[in-house]
């Protein structure tokens, strides 16, 4: 069963409100708005993303969320799932953010990939040795999450609302390009997140579902084959974090470094 588009209206609505400056934490949505399942709640995201794409620009990328163990476990989500990620929220090598522009900013140690070619659903199933072909670069990343909710810790909305709420994202840091990623264990490769120069955080590759990065990728592109949408080329892909959210004060400068792919910085002004 589908959202009524009266229903969209009321949830689109609520859910802009926790993007908006200033933002409101986004409770329980309103009786009827509010997804029941996966289903509904991707429903109600792609709704929200076209209005959001006005102010954020196109949708340029994924974020993959709960890909990891350690995200899974701190979330209360048993498998992943997808945002969006706006064109003006992505920066390379450094991210200048202003702090007050979030209601409760976190980052977390992710592995990006961009696309060179398209994915198409005619081509799946999709296996690891088939998505790596797609692969243009490998980078080191932060991605930076907004804890928009009245209270998450005690699921208040839950994660139907937190997926259709393109789940805490708020934008990317991208380091260096690596095009010769093959060359790379990428599943051994270990990232470390430093936050003013103390370290916060480990985690490798293999973390990331059945113990490798890319096959973050094989599930998303069967996902998106179901659904009979490719992944286009150009297209920016969040394999998830190895670390788990940190969240940060105003001032803090927070730094991922991930074995030969460099490193992202992110400066919360």
């Amino acid at each position: 069963m589908t959202l009524s588009y009266e229903a969209l209206q009321k949830g689109v609505e609520v859910l802009q409100n926790g993007r908006a400056q200033p933002s409101e934490p986004i409770g329980n949505l309103p009786e009827g708005s509010a997804p029941c399942d996966l289903a509904q709640a991707m429903q109600l995201q792609k709704a929200l993303n076209v209005q959001l794409s006005r102010r954020l620009g196109k949708v340029a990328g994924t974020k993959i969320g709960c890909t990891t163990k350690v995200m899974q476990d701190y979330l209360g989500m048993s498998h992943p799932c997808t945002g969006a990620i706006f064109e003006s929220t992505i920066h390379r090598m450094e991210g200048d953010l202003e702090f007050d522009s979030y209601l409760h900013v976190g980052v977390e140690c992710e592995i990006a990939v961009e696309l060179g070619t398209a994915i198409g659903p005619e081509d799946g199933p999709f296996t690891l040795e088939s998505v790596a072909s797609n692969v243009k670069s490998v980078h080191a990343a932060i991605e930076i999450v907004d804890d928009r909710y009245f209270d998450f810790v005690n699921r208040i909305p839950d994660w139907r609302t937190w997926v259709a709420d393109d789940f805490f994202g708020a934008g990317a840091v991208l380091g260096e390009p690596v095009t010769d990623w093959q060359n790379l264990d990428l599943a051994g490769l270990r990232g470390v997140m430093r936050i003013n120069g103390q370290e916060v955080g480990t985690g490798h590759g293999r973390d990331i579902i059945n113990g490798h990065p890319l096959e973050a990728l094989v599930w998303l592109a069967n996902a998106q084959a179901e659904c009979h949408d490719d992944i286009p080329a150009g297209w920016i892909v969040m394999l998830g974090s190895v670390v788990q959210t940190k969240w940060v004060s105003k001032g803090d400068i927070v730094e991922v470094e991930l074995d030969g792919l460099g490193t992202a910085t992110a400066m919360f002004r």
